[in-house]
């Protein structure tokens, strides 16, 4: 079975090659990333789709995260990556409207000697009732967290979170409440 790869790029996004995925993440190389977020319009107030990264994830378990994230296949699409992703982790097979809204570049030093050096792009959709049956492997749990909940539990509790995720959240709610 051919190891996963990930797609090596400048600061720019120019891609410069392609290196299997845990040696990307070893060696701390840039490369494209995508971070999924899906939101619905709850009874009182908005609401975001989060999960809890199983606890044998290869870094970063049991942490609360966006819907979805990943890394895009050579000459995939990011929208396409992202649903492709949705159905794989969080078992949404419907299809969504993603929107690619945003990119930005972070580096973090992570847990079992991992460091993530990405350049992220932010995947958005508003949607409806949704079917979730998210794979064990990288799911421990998911929640719809109130806006107001989720903005108090980012800074009351940051480390309950991904490294990338306040990022992600920024430029989402800078985007949705426009």
């Amino acid at each position: 079975m051919k190891k996963e790869q990930v797609v090596l790029v400048t600061p720019e996004g120019e891609t410069i090659g392609l290196q299997e995925k845990m040696q990307a993440h070893y060696d701390g190389q840039l490369h494209l990333a995508f971070s999924v977020l899906l939101f619905r319009e709850g009874q009182d107030e908005r609401e975001y789709l989060l999960h809890q990264r199983a606890l044998g994830k290869y870094h970063s378990g049991g942490l609360w995260t966006n819907t979805c994230c990943s890394h895009p296949r050579q000459d995939e699409s990011f929208v396409a990556a992202g649903i492709r992703r949705l159905e794989e982790e969080m078992g949404i097979a419907e299809p969504l409207p993603l929107q690619d809204i945003a990119t930005f570049l972070y580096r973090a030093e992570l847990d079992n000697g991992l460091v993530e050096h990405e350049l992220d792009h932010v995947l958005i959709a508003n949607c409806g009732p949704l079917n979730i049956n998210p794979s064990e492997d990288e799911v421990m749990a998911y929640h719809w967290w109130p806006e107001s909940e989720l903005v108090a539990a980012l800074a009351d509790k940051p480390a309950n979170f991904t490294a990338w995720f306040p990022q992600v959240w920024q430029l989402v709610l800078a985007h949705v409440t426009q």
